[in-house]
Order: C-alpha cells, then structure tokens, then sequence
C-alpha cells in the first residue's frame, strides 16, 4: 500500500497536474471547499460548479460543472500512478483496494465521495469518479429563479422559453404576468407546510438531493429532521438536523450496518420528519412502514427516467424486501402523498411533473400526472396527460 501522509495532498510521481485556471470551466474557487485531500486532482476539483471528476485509466480526466462531462485537454497520467493514487484515495477514507477488493466507495473531508475499480474489473485500466458536494445551499427561492418551475431556462433545442402557459388563468410555471406564485410553487410549500410526505424522483443528475435539501430547510425550526443515508450527501440549512450513515464491513466482513437498520434506529429518535435519502433496496419495506405509522413529513428520492416508471420502481424495490406488487400498493398509496418528478434539460434542472400513485385495476401500483408545468409539448394544465382535471387538479395531489 502506499504510504498516505496524515496531512497534506496525496502526492503521486507520475502524475502532472495542470492550472485550473487553463480549462475554461474550471476558474478556481478554493475558498469555497476544501479538496487538499484530492491531491493532484484538486486543481480539477476547486472550479466553481464542478460536481464530478472521472478518470478513466490512461484515456484521460474528464470534469462535470453541471452541463455534461468534459475531457480536460491537458491532462497526462500512466496506469501505475492512477493505481499508486486510487490506494492512497482508499486509504484516506479509512478502507483498502487491490485486486481481492477491486471495487471501492470511501467518503472524504468535506463530504467528498470517491468511488474507485482497479483491473482486472476494469478493462480500461484503474477508474476514478469522484463526487463534489454542493458548498451552497441553494434555497427553494433560489431554485425557483433558476427555473425550478420552467420558467428560466429554455427548451432542449435553445428556443423559447418554457412554462409561460396557464390554466384556468393560473400561471402554471413561475410567475404569471401578475407576479402571482406558481402552481408548482404553491402545492411544493404546502407539502412542507402540511407535512405531506414526499417521494422525489428523476434520472441521476436532476437535482433531487438539492430539491429535497432545499424543501426541507423550509420545514419548521422547531422540528427534529433525522435523515438516513449510504453516503451522506444532503446538507438541510435547518437548526435541528441529525444524520446516520451506512457503515461497510471491515476487511473481516463484520460491522456492516445497512439503510435497514439505520432507519429501524431511526425511529426510536424521535423524529419529526424522517427522510431516507435514496430508495435503493428492500429498505423501501421499513421506510413506508414508518410512513404509514404517523411519521407524517417524511420524504425520500428514487431513481426513475420518467413519472410512468416511479410504480416500476417501486415494486422491484419491495420485491427485494419480500412484498407481493399489491402489498407494495396498498403501503406506498397510503405513505406516500406527492410525487415531484424532475428533469434536466439543457443543463436547466426543473420539475417535470407532480403526480399522486393509486391503486389500478389489478390492485397494482399506478401514478397519475397531477400537474405539469407548461412548456414544449406540454398542456401545462393541472389535469396532466389524463385530460382536464386529471385526478382532481393541484388539491387533488395529496389530499
């Protein structure tokens, strides 16, 4: 193993970093977090907006500041010193890789995440992608300027902008010409407000983590947020927030503790909303059980392209955990109040759809768009794709 000082970057021979400030995207912002554990990548890390680095062997590193992966012209590395720095990035998060353990997840100083595969499970030489936590925290006022609503951003081809249809002579997405607040916005709020429990949902790099975070700062400063994570990500700008982490086994294969367990403790801290930060696996089971046991307010995301898949999701989920399709409808039904379904379209993160689940014929699991923001292709009316009125407008969402 290679050697990692106590302090200080890692310093790998072989590698060459490069300015940041040579790359368009990557002005330096070093005040705003601390990569020094990154060593020859945090001249790559501290641009303002980087979200994530990939090192893909000696084929090169490529760095995301929110619009897509972009190669980074400069950058120059062999397989030995990619595999010399990946040991040493394990190594600072407390775990070991080699070839018995080619496959790795450690979290760093400041909330960074570093996933790392060694050869042979990698046929394209050592892998590196590293996840950037967001220093800001943007508040659902500022997500709503950015066009959280449709309103800010354009359509995918760069044209017109989006959500400035209405319905019913409510403004749908944003702001109507009057400055009234949005649809959206407004059952968003009152979601919290209410104590509605929620299931945010979107394809990886939509924004759910920043939604949820932002949403539940607007919780009530008395209450007691306990959230549950694999790897802690949310960071809620809220006086009264207690977080637990999935712990993997040692090297013996013993002190594993689960999202499973972790949410079982979970409810004996008393708490006043109960948020799993990502639905993954069988712990789906404990999670509506909970919600369906007064925990009123909690909230989750999960994994979906689309709205229509959200009731697929979801019923692979249970199944991991044992429960038929129709337990799995009967449990989330009742659990679960609002779905905010989000996108991201030319780099513009924004809701595509408020929807509610129901029960369907076969006593399986269904949702219903609600409510669509405006926009290319959209209605923009509060009925969805199931006509005028849908399952009962914006109040029909969630009670």
């Amino acid at each position: 193993m290679v050697p990692v000082p106590e302090r200080g970057p890692v310093a790998v021979p072989g590698l060459r970093p490069v300015p940041a400030s040579t790359f368009g995207v990557l002005a330096p912002d070093v005040s705003a977090r601390d990569v020094s554990a990154l060593g020859v990548l945090a001249p790559f890390a501290a641009g303002a907006g980087v979200t994530d680095l990939f090192v893909n062997g000696e084929a090169g590193l490529w760095v995301d500041s929110g619009r897509g992966a972009v190669r980074h012209p400069e950058w120059t590395s062999t397989e030995a010193s990619l595999r010399a720095l990946a040991v040493s990035l394990i190594a600072r998060g407390g775990r070991h890789i080699d070839e018995a353990t080619p496959c790795v997840d450690v979290r760093l100083a400041d909330g960074i995440r570093v996933h790392a595969v060694l050869p042979p499970a990698s046929s394209t030489g050592t892998l590196l992608s590293i996840r950037l936590p967001v220093v800001q925290r943007p508040t659902l006022a500022a997500l709503l300027s950015a066009g959280l609503c449709g309103v800010a951003g354009s359509d995918a081809s760069g044209g017109e902008s989006v959500g400035t249809a209405s319905a019913g002579g409510e403004s749908v997405g944003g702001k109507s010409a009057q400055g009234e607040t949005s649809v959206v916005e407004q059952r968003l709020r009152r979601a919290v407000t209410d104590r509605h429990n929620l299931l945010i949902t979107g394809a990886a790099g939509s924004g759910k983590t920043t939604l949820l975070a932002a949403l539940l700062a607007e919780a009530s400063p008395g209450e007691r947020i306990v959230v549950i994570e694999d790897v802690a990500e949310l960071r809620i700008d809220h006086p009264h927030v207690v977080a637990l982490e999935c712990r993997q086994p040692n090297v013996e294969g013993a002190g594993h503790l689960g999202l499973d367990r972790l949410l079982r403790e979970a409810l004996r801290m008393r708490p006043d909303r109960l948020v799993l930060g990502e639905c993954r696996g069988g712990e789906i089971r404990e999670l509506l059980g909970a919600l369906n046991t007064g925990h009123d307010g909690g909230a989750g995301t999960l994994h979906a392209n689309t709205l229509a898949d959200v009731p697929a999701r979801l019923e692979a989920l249970g199944a991991l955990a044992g429960l038929a399709p129709e337990a799995v409808a009967r449990q989330a039904v009742s659990a679960i109040q609002l779905v905010v379904h989000l996108e991201q379209v030319g780099g513009i993160r924004r809701v595509q759809a408020l929807g509610r689940l129901l029960i369907d014929a076969r006593d399986r699991l269904a949702v219903a768009a609600a409510l669509q923001p405006a926009g290319p292709g959209r209605t923009g009316g509060a009925g969805g794709p199931g006509g005028p009125g849908g399952v009962g407008g914006v109040d029909g969402i969630g009670g």
